[in-house]
């Protein structure tokens, strides 16, 4: 039995995950609800999953071996809501990642806040290196690519469409600029899922509105990347939630205002 309990800010039961899945999860998606109204300019989401000792992979380098079911139902959630799922190229081959597809249970919820039936997907890649056998642009909705002047923008372009090819930055990807220009085509609901590099990037750029940030019960040790690389951020954030479920603690954290 997996019973969702909130901590924080204060203590409720916000479901059960073996016996009443679906009402639960309609639960969590009240909880992780973006902002209405939603900046223009779009709000960011991150989420990422840690284990005690720091680490944002197990041993075999996947972020999925240190999850649990829980974590995987709120993950799931979280793309149900969005309008875009952003990520980094390296971790899309990691991770093996395909295009999303839409969940009928969030169905009504997506037509209601006028959303296509599942959340894009924008790749994130300064080399142009996307691998195209995945079946991520064969999805119901875009898959975007997100890169930079030096890329090969013609193989990119057959492979994602003309239209879906977005130039931020002449050698290193602009993360803000890409989120402006992913906004000003509707997708204002971002969640990016990584990989460290790209939240570092985001961070640096002022480009993450919130944490989501899963703590798993397991040490891994060795020498694997945390949940941010790249150049030194001083934020702060402030708690909004802290649930606990199959001994996982899963904080949203906000980082402005």
């Amino acid at each position: 039995m997996t019973i969702l309990r909130m901590l924080l800010p204060g203590t409720a039961e916000v479901g059960d995950l073996t016996l009443d899945r679906d009402g639960t999860l309609q639960a969590v998606a009240d909880l992780y609800a973006y902002p209405d109204p939603l900046d223009p300019r779009g709000w960011v989401r991150a989420n990422m999953i840690s284990s005690l000792d720091g680490a944002a992979s197990g041993g075999d380098g996947r972020s999925g071996s240190i999850s649990a079911p829980a974590d995987v139902a709120v993950f799931g959630v979280l793309r149900a809501l969005a309008d875009l799922v952003l990520v980094g190229a390296g971790t899309v081959r990691t991770e093996g990642y395909g295009p999303v597809k839409p969940r009928p249970e969030f169905a009504d919820r997506r037509s209601a806040a006028g959303q296509a039936p599942a959340a894009s997907m924008a790749v994130v890649t300064r080399s142009g290196f996307v691998p195209g056998d995945t079946g991520l642009f064969s999805g119901e909705v875009p898959t975007y690519v997100v890169t930079t002047a030096a890329a090969d923008l013609d193989r990119l372009r057959s492979l994602a469409g003309a239209e879906q090819v977005i130039v931020a930055g002449d050698e290193e990807v602009d993360v803000a600029d890409a989120v402006g220009a992913l906004a000003a085509r509707g997708l204002r609901r971002v969640l990016l899922e990584g990989g460290p590099t790209l939240l570092g990037s985001a961070l640096a750029a002022g480009r993450v509105d919130e944490l989501c940030l899963t703590w798993s019960p397991v040490l891994v040790g060795g020498a694997g990347p945390r949940i941010v690389a790249g150049p030194p951020a001083a934020l702060n954030a402030r708690p909004a939630h802290l649930l606990a479920a199959d001994s996982l603690l899963l904080g949203r954290w906000l980082l402005h205002g």
